[in-house]
């Protein structure tokens, strides 16, 4: 992960805090490194799906709720629904911010995100989760409770 503590970007954004002005955004920063672009340095588009599940996987472990936790108690969290928007491309060399936050919805877990550079908003996206038990392959009609208690921690409810 990058430092961007001297970037103007991070410098008015803090990690996430229910009660901050953030308004229950989470804040991963990333840098663009090769690996990241096409040919051209240009941030394939595909990259930002990556970045949006690693700033949704952190932000849940920032609240005690681990992934493997959810697996190991035979939950997953399928993607059932993706809607993006891009904006503006990141380049190589951009230090780039994803901005995420849970806004659930019954069951579904539907994760808002912003993907900005210092100067410019890169990506708007909207990326829904479902619970599904692992073994039956069936949606579950209540959440376990400690994603429950992690929701809480994140939304305030």
């Amino acid at each position: 992960m990058a430092n961007l503590s001297s970037n103007t970007l991070t410098s008015e954004i803090t990690q996430f805090e229910p009660s901050s002005s953030t308004q229950g955004w989470f804040n991963y920063p990333v840098h663009v490194y090769p690996h990241h672009t096409d040919y051209s340095g240009v941030v394939w588009h595909g990259t930002y799906l990556t970045w949006m599940e690693a700033a949704r996987v952190e932000c849940m472990r920032s609240v005690g709720m681990n992934f493997e936790e959810l697996v190991s108690a035979g939950v997953d969290l399928p993607v059932a629904e993706m809607s993006l928007r891009y904006h503006r491309s990141a380049r190589m060399g951009d230090d780039v911010l994803v901005m995420t936050k849970l806004v659930p919805d019954k069951v579904r877990l539907n994760w808002e995100y912003q993907i900005r550079t210092e100067t410019d908003l890169c990506v708007t996206a909207v990326v829904t989760l479902v619970p599904v038990d692992f073994e039956k392959r069936k949606l579950l009609r209540s959440l376990p409770s400690s994603l429950e208690g992690a929701i809480a921690k994140l939304t305030g409810i």
